[in-house]
């Protein structure tokens, strides 16, 4: 069994025992668990993923929960390890939770716990700037400047794409969706057209209000389209991003088959989970197509890109930061923390997931609850009426 080389231990003689598989940002997490008389074990070991025997290793024989990351497998075997040693919790520092067989959590009756509403302008951001970098081929620019190859403007330069008064198309109009589309809408005066099993009443009422303002000040009103289709999406957008939950009616939403309705000079954002996109397609669209471009921050294959990605100068490529802004990190870290936390405590379940200010202001003490627990349900804990 792999023992990890490092530990950080916070408060030695807490009663509760609390392992975090890496190192988070911040120190609010720490403080939270230590005053709860938690003692806090840091694993810090160098390596960028750690295995289910690592895992286990610091599972040990008694350990109360445990905050993970996305990158780990955590399935029955470490649930049953974890159930062994006392464990009533294990939460994800992260929004999405498909590296988990919740399963085999309910089987061990252990909550799993999430960190949603902390993410959504932060992941947006980031898909804004997707779309800026691919549009204007910044990172092209960049590295032309670095090797030395600029010596005097040139009328067909780096000519790229301009946002203003196209159409933005989003797959997937929920938070993070819908405050992408706002950022698009509002900065660049795009018209919207969005695809959503669900209607997004705030965000065409938004769209609307915003084009009247503009018509009101003499300038060109903004539109919005609900789609009856994602097809009708990727054939009339000149920018689309993509915000789908990842299941199997969204693996390879985006193939070679949706490629080839798209615009030939059309911008891809991905900013949800890499498998939504069939990345070897995606390779030989971007090859075949060079006006075509794309923005990816998740892969297929994590923390691998498919062959020939890399080499391809229209496509923008950055390794899973959607939430990396330092008050984001922060925060997934404090909700994580306080995920576990809250059931071991036997405190209730947050009446809702998405509205965690309450949790994230440093000025007061957190509510006495677990921010999000993704199967409460399933093990029947109760939920705060706060």
């Amino acid at each position: 069994m792999a023992k990890p080389v490092s530990i950080e231990v916070w408060n030695p003689n807490g009663k509760y025992r609390v392992v975090s598989t890496k190192p988070m940002p911040g120190t609010r997490w720490i403080n939270l668990l230590v005053h709860q008389d938690c003692r806090v074990e840091i694993c810090t070991e160098k390596k960028t993923i750690l295995s289910v025997e690592d895992i286990m290793a610091l599972i040990g024989d008694k350990c109360d929960g445990v905050i993970g990351q996305l990158t780990e497998e955590w399935g029955e075997e470490l649930f049953s390890a974890l159930s062994k040693a006392g464990g009533k919790a294990f939460s994800n520092m992260a929004v999405g939770y498909n590296n988990v067989d919740v399963n085999a959590a309910n089987k061990y009756g252990v909550a799993v716990g999430n960190t949603p509403g902390v993410l959504t302008e932060t992941t947006a951001e980031l898909a804004a700037s997707l779309s800026l970098a691919a549009a204007r081929r910044i990172v092209e620019a960049d590295e032309f400047m670095r090797a030395g190859l600029y010596d005097g403007w040139l009328p067909h330069l780096f000519v790229g794409n301009l946002l203003k008064g196209q159409t933005v198309g989003v797959i997937g109009a929920g938070r993070i969706g819908s405050a992408y589309a706002r950022m698009m809408v509002e900065g660049f005066k795009m018209n919207l057209i969005y695809f959503d099993l669900y209607q997004a009443t705030r965000l065409e009422k938004f769209v609307t209000a915003y084009a009247d303002f503009l018509k009101a000040n003499g300038e060109q009103p903004v539109t919005w389209k609900r789609a009856a289709s994602m097809d009708e999406v990727l054939q009339e957008a000149d920018l689309i991003s993509l915000h789908p939950v990842l299941d199997k009616t969204t693996y390879h939403l985006v193939n070679k088959e949706r490629l080839s309705k798209m615009k030939k000079e059309a911008i891809l954002i991905n900013c949800s989970r890499g498998p939504v996109v069939d990345e070897v397609a995606l390779v030989e669209h971007l090859r075949q197509n060079p006006m075509f471009r794309a923005g990816l921050d998740v892969f297929e294959d994590e923390p691998n890109m498919k062959p020939g990605l890399a080499e391809l100068k229209n496509a923008v490529v950055v390794p899973h930061i959607a939430s990396a802004s330092k008050w984001t990190r922060e925060g997934m870290a404090t909700l994580a923390a306080l995920n576990v936390l809250g059931k071991i405590k036997g405190y209730p379940v947050w009446f809702d997931a998405n509205r965690v200010e309450p949790f994230l202001n440093e000025n007061v003490p957190p509510p006495a609850a677990s921010p999000s627990i993704v199967n409460a349900k399933d093990l029947g804990l109760p939920v705060s009426q706060v």
